[in-house]
């Protein structure tokens, strides 16, 4: 009996200490916004937002950041938006806020992951590139007009042939469905692969990539992109305002799904028995709540040591080696970003709204003018 007052007690104990622990822990959430009321010395334009929501998103002057021995200063041309990026604007879902990103308000200020753009300057121990260089990749805070990144990490030499706009487009959307199609799904020659959702940033890339894996490929969309979408590759299109393809008798060695708008059973049924469901992208804006889109992947996670498909959730790795790749695909003509609007860099309110409706085709691009341009 007493050992049971004693357990009883501890619980408790617990529970109340993590209440204090997340009350405590959401009213000190803060970030570093104070830096940015000072005049920077050495200014240039950001967006930046203190607190959570489109509405709280600025364009301002920031201090010009410097290379560390290992970067590269970049002179952004273009850059652009991805859910990712709403997720953080967000906080959403809101068990990201108790992961890190911040209870309260925003952990870090700074939005923007893609770029593309040319090097202005470089640590005194970066050797593979040089000031001159055109170049794109991935580093936070590419909402700007200059961004540091290091030369190790996720950039590369933009081919010649693609535009700043082009380049930019690539790094999430074209790396995640690089590695979905080769890395997850293991497309082979034959292999009949099913992209749901094939007319967004990651469908529009990941339809191309796996025809050029040789696969028998077939997409996704709503009506208006159907053309679009068979332009890209696709062996077929499904309309799904027409057609629901989890009804169809057909059976797919690999399933990648970008919006996952049917159940796992619903997919498993028209799964081959082997076959390999990749799920990818975090809900849109009506998905969210408090764990959001989470719920399918654990369910996959659970469900996959019971059948005989594979069947989970990836989140692309950054890398310099496959951001190459795709753009030797782009220059060789195998790939094509698909663009649908571009906004300049004082209208990234209005670019994450439109890609917030779910409806966007391609990829949404972020464009920069330098005063200092002739």
């Amino acid at each position: 009996m007493k050992a049971k007052r004693i357990l009883k007690w501890s619980a408790t104990a617990v529970v109340l200490g993590l209440i204090v622990w997340f009350f405590i822990a959401y009213w000190t959430s803060t970030n570093d916004c104070e830096r940015y009321t000072a005049a920077p010395t050495n200014p240039m334009k950001a967006i930046v937002y203190c607190d959570y929501g489109v509405a709280n998103l600025k364009l301002q002057d920031i201090e010009k950041p410097a290379p560390a021995d290992d970067q590269l200063l970049v002179r952004v041309r273009a850059a652009s938006v991805n859910p990712y990026d709403w997720h953080f604007i967000e906080g959403s879902p809101k068990i990201m806020r108790a992961m890190g990103i911040g209870l309260r308000k925003p952990k870090h200020t700074r939005l923007g992951v893609d770029f593309a753009g040319t090097v202005e300057a470089v640590g005194k121990n970066v050797t593979q590139f040089k000031p001159g260089d055109d170049v794109f990749g991935g580093k936070t805070g590419a909402f700007a007009e200059y961004v540091c990144a290091r030369a190790a990490g996720s950039v590369a030499l933009k081919p010649a042939s693609l535009t700043f706009e082009q380049a930019a487009s690539i790094n999430i959307a074209g790396i995640t469905a690089l590695q979905a199609v080769r890395d997850k799904g293991k497309v082979q020659p034959g292999h009949k692969v099913l992209i749901n959702g094939a007319s967004g940033g990651v469908g529009t890339f990941a339809v191309q990539v796996a025809k050029s894996y040789g696969a028998d490929v077939t997409g996704v969309c709503s009506t208006r992109n159907v053309d679009m979408v068979r332009s890209l590759g696709a062996d077929r299109v499904v309309d799904y305002t027409r057609e629901d393809f989890t009804k169809s008798s057909e059976r797919y060695d690999v399933i990648i799904d970008n919006v996952a708008n049917h159940s796992l059973l619903e997919c498993r049924r028209v799964l081959k028995p082997k076959g390999i469901y990749v799920l990818i992208g975090g809900g849109g804006p009506s998905e969210q709540g408090l764990i959001g889109p989470l719920a399918k992947p654990i369910k996959a996670m659970l469900l996959s040591p019971f059948v005989s498909q594979k069947m989970g959730m990836m989140m692309a790795d950054p890398s310099n080696k496959d951001l190459t790749i795709l753009g030797d695909m782009m220059q060789s003509g195998k790939l094509k970003p698909v663009i649908d609007r571009t906004y300049k860099l004082s209208e990234v309110p209005e670019a994450i709204r439109y890609l917030e409706q779910g409806h966007a085709r391609g990829k949404v691009i972020i464009t920069l003018e330098h005063n200092n341009e002739t």
